[in-house]
């Protein structure tokens, strides 16, 4: 079984997102014997933002963009790690998102329209933020959008939140101890 984790903090050891995509890492570790993880992290390597230089066909880019597709599809299980930064996510993820969203591969229009094509992949997302927001708050766009974008291609991702991280200490440990408890339980496909 193969784990795929993606953090994007820029803020290192310091990071909220970190933190607890680290804690779902473990127990999928010690849930799922022989998992194999592979640690993607797009604040320290990030992606090229998208260019016209994808669509190239046999260009690097291009290539560079399967690559990081292929790593998605092959996972059984992805971790994300999603910080909000200024209302979204940071600007690293939406580079690696844009490499997941491609028609044929992941999505296909049909005669009702989109269809997602992934099947069967767990996908859980750690969303901090410094605030709290509530679901359908106008602010909010970190999970509204990661929502719409896995499911688009036929994903339910689940969501752990640590919301108020930057409302002092204690309430920073509050909430990442909230998030934690929230951690939905690993288990073997």
């Amino acid at each position: 079984m193969k784990l795929l984790q993606v953090d994007s903090s820029i803020l290192g050891d310091n990071s909220a997102s970190r933190a607890v995509t680290r804690e779902i890492v473990e127990r999928w570790k010690q849930a799922v014997p022989g998992l194999h993880v592979h640690h993607l992290d797009l604040a320290g390597h990030p992606l090229p933002h998208f260019s016209i230089q994808s669509l190239v066909q046999g260009s690097e880019a291009q290539a560079h963009d399967a690559a990081v597709l292929t790593q998605f599809l092959e996972a059984d299980v992805v971790v994300v790690g999603a910080p909000m930064y200024n209302f979204n996510i940071p600007t690293q993820l939406k580079s690696w998102i844009d490499r997941l969203l491609v028609a044929g591969k992941t999505f296909r229009y049909g005669p009702n329209g989109p269809e997602g094509l992934v099947k069967g992949k767990t996908v859980i997302v750690a969303v901090t933020r410094g605030g709290v927001y509530q679901a359908g708050s106008p602010a909010e766009h970190v999970e509204s959008y990661l929502k719409a974008a896995f499911s688009f291609i036929g994903v339910d991702a689940q969501f752990v939140r640590a919301d108020g991280i930057a409302m002092g200490p204690e309430a920073r440990q509050k909430a990442l101890d909230a998030a934690i408890a929230a951690i939905p339980a690993a288990k073997a496909a």
